[in-house]
């Protein structure tokens, strides 16, 4: 008999296109997971994809499942978020607050799905806040924190969301650009472009620069990514940014983009939520969306390892 377990697997492995991602993604060490698809491909007494290949390539047996997959697991959902309606428990407010200046490319598909299937939940992102997020979830004036940057407060649980890698982009002429990584003391004589916050939120300084004891010649910030981009694009500066934000910049060949150290900067994106409102339905299915919404419309991104989910 087919699971419902098996089937997330085999999305999982499509979406990764490696075992080892793949477990990651479901929660599994890769020894489990293995061990879950040979018993899957007994059930149904076929193989369903060609090992050693990356990313996986699927068989014919696989492939059907993965429709079925995509076919039943949606339905599923939707019959979840519909108990949890007639149980009387989808009322609630979900306001939130990004972090994350580059955020919105897979928060507003997310938002709007959420939108569309829990309308009896209150959604804002407000603007203007003169008080930092963090404090203002574990006082109520906020729902969910988008953020990079944990901080210890009582109440307030970390859910990671996904891994990132930080790179530094620069102009297609730039020097750095023939380079495969560069090194802190590289930065001592650039214009480093920001995002207009606190150095101290800003992992090319918490994670590279300052650890090193290097500071960039010049700060400039800008409100917009496309503001930063046409700055390094015309030479005047060069930023570190994720490697989602920098994907249609590299695409274009507008930019070039180089990581920072030779083991590179990763970094954990989370969602902040108060402790007694993280077991509800709705913010359960939030979450669950917005990590499904992340790997469907970023790349470059990794799972979050169970260490490091359980550390959060």
């Amino acid at each position: 008999m087919i699971e419902l377990r098996h089937l997330r697997t085999l999305l999982a492995l499509r979406e990764t296109g490696s075992l080892v991602e793949a477990a990651d993604r479901v929660h599994l060490t890769q020894s489990a997971l293995s061990h879950q698809l040979k018993d899957l491909e007994s059930r149904v007494d076929s193989p369903l994809f060609v090992r050693k290949t990356r990313p996986v390539e699927f068989t014919r047996a696989g492939l059907r499942l993965l429709a079925l997959a995509d076919q039943v697991l949606p339905e599923v959902r939707k019959a979840e978020r519909d108990i949890a309606r007639m149980a009387g428990t989808e009322l609630g407010r979900l306001h939130m607050a990004i972090e994350c200046h580059s955020c919105f490319q897979w928060l507003m598909p997310t938002v709007d799905y959420f939108r569309d299937h829990w309308p009896e939940v209150e959604i804002d992102i407000p603007s203007g806040h003169h008080f930092d997020p963090l404090p203002a979830l574990a006082r109520e004036q906020l729902d969910l924190v988008i953020t990079a940057d944990p901080q210890p407060l009582d109440g307030v649980r970390y859910m990671p969301l996904f891994r990132y890698e930080g790179l530094l982009a620069v102009a297609r002429q730039h020097p750095y650009a023939a380079y495969s990584f560069v090194t802190p003391e590289a930065l001592a004589d650039e214009t480093l472009i920001t995002y207009p916050v606190e150095q101290s939120r800003l992992d090319v300084f918490t994670q590279f620069l300052a650890p090193a004891g290097v500071r960039p010649r010049e700060i400039r910030t800008a409100e917009l990514t496309i503001m930063m981009m046409q700055l390094v694009a015309s030479g005047r500066g060069v930023c570190a940014l994720p490697n989602w934000a920098l994907t249609e910049y590299l695409e274009r060949d507008y930019v070039s983009a180089v990581k920072l150290g030779e083991q590179g900067v990763w970094s954990t994106l989370y969602a902040a939520v108060r402790e007694e409102t993280l077991e509800a339905p709705w913010m359960q299915d939030f979450l669950r969306t917005a990590k499904e919404t992340s790997f469907a419309v970023l790349t470059g991104i990794k799972p979050v390892t169970r260490d490091a989910e359980s550390a959060a």
